[in-house]
Parts: structure tokens; C-alpha cells; sequence
């Protein structure tokens, strides 16, 4: 072999070799009202006398606004989808708040995030413009606990949605200041990247072996009498969950992969009227996605469990 036919060879890199130069670190954050507070001492006391306790051995709070009013499910339901925006497009890594997003993939969830915060900022308007009932609302559910000095004069800016990209790699000034402590944190950067990796595929395990399981339960039954109901999300979260894996498969564990090809093929082209409406077709998922489970469940036994303790604060999550 030539020199040349050497050198032109692509270079070998371990997964977690490839997700750090391939992937962008996000950390998303909320500010978010808080429309529960404690009592105060005399409060406290107040509400232990009708028990016949003392007030230092009792802990409560009051609500200051309802949360079942639609206005405000509306601006809790945007947050929900952040959150799962956020976590359905990157994957975990061992920092607090942080995940890791593909590089390629960072502009499309900057523009979603700005769209997020749009809709937020939208219901929080809506929100405020039922503010004043829903104070007036508490005020007559609070009696005696009730105090104007907890309620601001509006909700907005009270809420809001904020995202960066911060580099988790060493400061490229620390090498000049001392090449010894920069070689320490790019060690321990290295490593955090070996953990993610690790992160990752427990993730796709764990939600892989839930997701074999529910449909795998829906489907089992014996006479058509005993069918199982199961809902079209039972299919179509599966194959979601297969397109998240094509995307963010840091390709560690090669039996996992095996795995998810074996189960898209058995499910790929059936829809979930015709699992309804053939016995045999239902049956014969079942049995082969019954495979898959054991396979599944004998990666989960005895796997390492990692508790990862960071004292880090983390604001706003």
C-alpha cells in the first residue's frame, strides 16, 4: 500500500469522539411566576389552631391564582412543549440543563425557540387580560390569607423563554495561561463526552423497551372478544421514536441498532386499522415484537446506574 493510499484513509473516531465534534451544547431555561407561596408564621399559626398543632410543625402554602383556568393551561401547555421539543431533538449530557443538538440542526431550533417564545409571549397577554378576575377570584377562596402585596400589577414579563449555547469545551486562553490545567479539563471534557455517550444509549433503551412494551400489551388478547383497544399513538410514537434514533444514534452499542432495524421492519407498512381488523396480522406483530422485549429486557438487567451530582445552580429549571 502507497504512502499516499495511507494517509487518504478516514481516521477511526469512538462515539463519543464523534458527538463532541459533531454536536453544539443548548441549555434552555423559564422564568416562571410562582402562583404558590408559603404562610407566614402568624398565617401558620393561625391555620394550626384549628387542628390543635402548633404552628412550627406545620408546613403550607396558599394559591394565589387558580391553574385550572384555561388561560393559564394555555401558557403552561407552551412551556410543556418546549420541554419536549427540546428533549425530542438533542440528546443528554452530564451538565446541568445542558443537552447536546446536532450541529447541523442548530438553526432550525433557534427558529423554533423564537416561535416558542411568540406563542408564550401571546398567552401571557391573554393570560393578563383575565388577571384581574382571577385575583379577585383568590381574594374571595383566600379570606384572611389573602394579601395584595403578593400579586404584581401585571403578568408580563413575569414569564419567559430563553435558550443558549454555551461551550462546554476548555477555554482556548487556559492553554497559554497553563498548558497543565488545559490538558486537566480537556481530560475532563473527554470525559463528560464518554458519559453522554453512555446517557444516550440508556435514553434509547429505556424509552425503546416502554415503547415495545405498550404495544406489545395492546396487542396480545385471544378471541376477538378479549381484543385489547389500542389507540393509533401506540404505532405512531414507535415510529417516531425510529426516526429520533436514525437522527441522534451516537452508534455505540451495535446490538441496540440491530434491535430497532429488527422492530421497524416488523412494524414498517402496517397501520393501525389493519392490526384492528386482522387477527392474524395482530397475532403475528405480537409474537415478533414479544422477541424484541426479551431482547430488550436482558440490556436492561444489571445495568449500571449512574447518579450524576453536579453543585451547579440552575436557574429557571
Amino acid at each position: 500500500m502507497t504512502t499516499s493510499a495511507v494517509r487518504s484513509q478516514p481516521i477511526s473516531r469512538s462515539p463519543a469522539q464523534e458527538l463532541r465534534t459533531s454536536t453544539a451544547a443548548v441549555r434552555v431555561s423559564f422564568c416562571w411566576m410562582g402562583v404558590r407561596k408559603t404562610l407566614t408564621t402568624e398565617q401558620k399559626s393561625q391555620a394550626a389552631e384549628s387542628f390543635g398543632a402548633q404552628g412550627e410543625y406545620l408546613s403550607a402554602r396558599k394559591k394565589l391564582l387558580d391553574t385550572s383556568h384555561p388561560a393559564y393551561k394555555a401558557v403552561t401547555a407552551v412551556r410543556g412543549k418546549v420541554k419536549a421539543y427540546w428533549k425530542g431533538c438533542t440528546l443528554p449530557f452530564p451538565e446541568p440543563g445542558v443537552r447536546l443538538i446536532k450541529q447541523a440542526k442548530v438553526a432550525s431550533l433557534n427558529d423554533s425557540m423564537l416561535d416558542f417564545r411568540s406563542e408564550l409571549d401571546t398567552s401571557v397577554i391573554r393570560l393578563d387580560e383575565h388577571y384581574e378576575s382571577l385575583r379577585l377570584a383568590a381574594q374571595r377562596k383566600l379570606g384572611s390569607l389573602y394579601c395584595a402585596s403578593d400579586y404584581p400589577v401585571s403578568l408580563r414579563g413575569l414569564f419567559a423563554l430563553d435558550w443558549e449555547f454555551p461551550s462546554v469545551e476548555p477555554p482556548d486562553y487556559l492553554m497559554e495561561l497553563n498548558p497543565a490545567i488545559y490538558d486537566q479539563e480537556k481530560a475532563r471534557v473527554a470525559s463528560r463526552f464518554d458519559e453522554a455517550v453512555q446517557l444516550a444509549e440508556q435514553a434509547f433503551v429505556n424509552e425503546f423497551a416502554k415503547l415495545v412494551a405498550h404495544l406489545t400489551e395492546r396487542l396480545s388478547g385471544g378471541a376477538s372478544s378479549e381484543k385489547k383497544i389500542f389507540r393509533d399513538s401506540a404505532i405512531s410514537n414507535l415510529i417516531g421514536f425510529f426516526e429520533r434514533f436514525k437522527e441522534l444514534n451516537v452508534r455505540s452499542n451495535q446490538d441496540l441498532d440491530q434491535l430497532v432495524e429488527q422492530a421497524q421492519r416488523i412494524v414498517g407498512g402496517v397501520e393501525p386499522q389493519e392490526l384492528r381488523d386482522n387477527d392474524g396480522l395482530r397475532q403475528q406483530v405480537a409474537t415478533q415484537l414479544s422477541g424484541v422485549q426479551s431482547v430488550i429486557d436482558g440490556m436492561m438487567i444489571d445495568r449500571p446506574r449512574r447518579t450524576i451530582v453536579r453543585n451547579r445552580a440552575v436557574g429557571g429549571n
